[in-house]
């Protein structure tokens, strides 16, 4: 099964378009990977039938999913002052960055379109697509049930769904918040960065985000996510 956490290094850079004045959301110069796991199986429990006897049971039990997979780690980059040929006339660079990191199927995101994720109109053909029940707890709307706005080069977003990345065992608003996105075509997720804050592991790091991925039916293909930065 497809369900495990991998710890993503980015190295990005924010360029500035000469001319234009506008920001660039750039790809992931750099995709680590520093490790992966999944929840370890629990042993079964048990309870001593009696022939005769009718028993009440109160079970508890936890369940994979098989509709996302989870990214965490830390962000390092630089800003930086360019032209179109890569020639440097400064950068400045950063340590903690703030901005985003997004994530995507598509490996060509059409900035100039991005805008919120719209359920009503493209959520029930997303869904069908990673083969996620309409009523399944783990689906797109039943998991992105927030809001929040950020901004996306140079287009302001209000209002977008979102979900919180658990922190220290909960999900926390305002905290490892990730915003679902739409360029006309794919859906975009955005993770907006943290300077150094405990994660849901305890340890600290600048980002936390989930990504949708059809494990359904046994199924184990591997799916390839394209990276972008924006770093401010």
């Amino acid at each position: 099964m497809k369900k495990f956490i991998l710890t993503v290094f980015v190295i990005g850079m924010l360029t500035f378009m000469a001319g234009f004045g506008l920001a660039a959301v750039n790809g992931a110069e750099t995709v680590t990977e520093e490790g992966s796991s999944t929840a370890t199986p629990t042993a079964a429990d048990s309870h001593d039938a009696i022939a005769g006897n009718v028993t009440e049971l109160t079970i508890e039990g936890l369940s994979v999913t098989q509709t996302w997979q989870g990214y965490f780690g830390n962000v390092s980059g630089a800003i930086t002052l360019e032209n179109s040929d890569g020639n440097v006339m400064y950068n400045w660079s950063l340590a903690s960055p703030q901005g985003e990191v997004y994530a995507s199927e598509n490996n060509a995101v059409t900035w100039e379109s991005i805008d919120c994720f719209n359920f009503s109109e493209n959520g029930a053909a997303q869904e069908t697509t990673y083969n996620i029940e309409s009523d399944a707890a783990d689906g797109i709307d039943e998991t992105f049930t927030g809001t929040v706005g950020l901004t996306v080069g140079s287009q302001a977003l209000t209002g977008c769904m979102s979900t919180a990345i658990f922190a220290e065992g909960a999900s926390q608003a305002g905290t490892f918040d990730e915003a679902l996105l739409w360029d006309g075509s794919s859906m975009i997720f955005a993770s907006i960065l943290e300077e150094d804050v405990l994660g849901f592991d305890g340890k600290t790091h600048d980002f936390q985000m989930l990504v949708v991925e059809d494990g359904h039916n046994g199924d184990t293909a591997t799916t390839p996510y394209y990276f972008y930065v924006e770093l401010a």
